[in-house]
């Protein structure tokens, strides 16, 4: 099974789930043994790549700004690509731009992902209930892609991937273990770094900066 053939089981959650004005969005990066998984929330109409006129990348975060601040601080973003998303409006990131953005962030040997696929046109609260429709899926994403680390943002997204009530504040750097079809992988919950989060941006920051620190080490936690 390939990634994309998990894109039409997307397009069906988002006809129940999201807005019918708006598509999917899947994910997008070093899809190959990547160091890290990242996963969110959802997306939001914020994201150009919904539009139904976008013709290119249908990856998390285009046409935005403020999670890039993020991976540049962790080194995970070269800064001719960081100036540029800083400099232009979400309205003017373009199809080409977006493959030059996430041909950077394969580079580093990351990956990018939403636990739900179901756009909103705002940042929303979902329940549980809808997430964990799309749970299996994303099993399915961290199976096919392999990574060495996952990193989960949220008390929300963490809570339902792990299938345990999780305070990220009471568990920064703690070590996870989620089991896939028999294979365990290393995963972490930080805080969500956007959005109302953004407040905590820098504490996700010192804890992913930790956990990458322990990767190239070789040290588990």
């Amino acid at each position: 099974m390939k990634l994309d053939d998990l894109n039409k089981e997307y397009d069906k959650l988002q006809v129940k789930y999201g807005a019918k004005e708006l598509d999917s969005i899947y994910n997008g990066g070093c899809s190959i043994n990547p160091d890290i998984c990242f996963v969110f929330m959802n997306p939001t109409g914020r994201n150009i790549a919904s539009f139904k006129s976008w013709k290119g990348l249908k990856a998390p975060w285009i046409g935005t700004k403020n999670i890039w601040d993020l991976f540049y601080k962790l080194n995970l973003l070269d800064k001719d690509i960081y100036d540029k998303i800083r400099s232009i409006k979400g309205s003017e990131w373009t199809c080409e731009f977006a493959e030059e953005v996430y041909s950077n962030v394969e580079k580093h040997k990351y990956f990018i992902t939403n636990l739900g696929k179901c756009t909103q046109v705002d940042a929303r609260p979902l329940p549980d209930s809808v997430y964990k429709k799309y749970l299996k899926l994303l099993e399915k994403e961290i199976e096919i892609i392999n990574p060495k680390v996952i990193i989960l943002f949220g008390n929300q997204v963490s809570s339902i991937v792990l299938d345990e009530k999780i305070s990220v504040s009471q568990c920064r750097r703690k070590l996870f273990k989620k089991c896939i079809n028999g294979k365990y992988y290393d995963c972490y919950s930080v805080f969500y770094p956007v959005g109302n989060g953004r407040f905590n941006i820098d504490k996700a920051i010192e804890d992913i900066s930790y956990i990458i620190s322990n990767l190239k080490d070789g040290i588990r936690v």
